[in-house]
């Protein structure tokens, strides 16, 4: 099973054009959407979070059961739920405002045990930000390696979620050693400093750089560096296409019994090329669909 730890959220999107045309409610949140799209591809998921007790809470709660996630350990709290207004440009790129004080997700406490079974667990986004939430995240993360569990970090990062940008640098720092894959795209390497050597150095056995519609690549701690291109398509929007990527990269390296370091060093430029290949395949469909609508297994054959 992959358990995947954040937080669930709704995303307000535009149906039009102007500020405020049409905003239509979507379940949402990195975390959320990674494992809504691992349940869709078909691997036994679990969600680990702090939901509200509202009808959007139960609105995500039922997302989630829809794709066949185990919600059996997700807390809730009478608290609303974070929404997060989305803005598309020309590209399809989109842009957030949050609106997060309060809420339930922020809450989280770590629980004292994940599920049985587990293989690996997943962490990102704001989760990662909002206190004190964030510190019980972090605090699953270290314990969740020092078990030996594969760990996957997307920082995905918020900007205008983030008050003080160097304190969260150095907390993702601390973070890396207890990481085993780091996925997160150029923006976020850029807004972050530093390197993916440097990350490998400090923790991870293979960090994956998302570059939008030119594919992924991936650095690896023997010194490689795989790339593949994107995937052609018609892009409705971007919503949910890096959380898709985490998904398919769990996904398809689980379907390769590769969720270990040493797995991960012996997969070679075939193994990674076929993984990031896939990923891409993935990310591509969201991208051809409004909102965060990850791909189900039956449209994409094999990992």
């Amino acid at each position: 099973m992959i358990v995947v730890a954040g937080e669930a959220l709704i995303d307000l999107v535009p149906q039009g054009s102007g500020a405020l045309a049409g905003l239509s409610p979507v379940p949402g949140g990195g975390p959320y959407n990674t494992a809504v799209a691992l349940g869709r591809l078909g691997s036994p998921t679990a969600f680990c979070s702090r939901v509200s007790c509202d009808a959007f809470g139960e609105a995500l709660l039922d997302g989630l059961r829809r794709a066949g996630v185990d919600v059996s350990g997700v807390q809730r709290g009478a608290e609303p739920t974070t929404l997060a207004v989305a803005t598309i440009d020309g590209h399809g790129s989109a842009a957030y405002s949050f609106y997060v004080e309060g809420t339930a997700d922020r809450l989280f406490t770590a629980p004292a045990a994940l599920p049985e079974g587990v293989r690996a667990v997943s962490f990102g986004t704001c989760s990662l930000v909002l206190e004190p939430g964030a510190s019980a995240y972090g605090e699953l993360l270290g314990t969740t390696a020092a078990q030996g569990v594969f760990t996957a970090l997307d920082p995905n990062i918020r900007t205008g979620l983030i008050p003080d940008a160097d304190a969260y640098r150095a907390r993702f720092l601390g973070w890396l050693p207890s990481v085993t894959l780091l996925k997160l795209s150029e923006e976020d390497a850029g807004w972050l400093g530093g390197s993916p050597r440097q990350w490998l150095a400090a923790g991870p056995s293979a960090v994956v750089m998302t570059r939008g519609g030119d594919g992924l690549t991936v650095f690896t701690r023997d010194g490689a560096e795989h790339s593949v291109p994107g995937e052609k398509t018609e892009v409705v929007d971007t919503i949910g296409a890096g959380d898709t990527v985490n998904a398919a990269l769990l996904h398809g390296l689980a379907a390769q019994d590769a969720l270990s370091p040493a797995a991960l060093a012996g997969l070679g430029p075939d193994g990674w090329t076929r993984l990031l290949r896939f990923a891409a395949r993935a990310a591509a469909v969201t991208c051809s669909r409004a909102g965060a609508e990850p791909p189900y297994a039956s449209e994409l054959g094999e990992a």
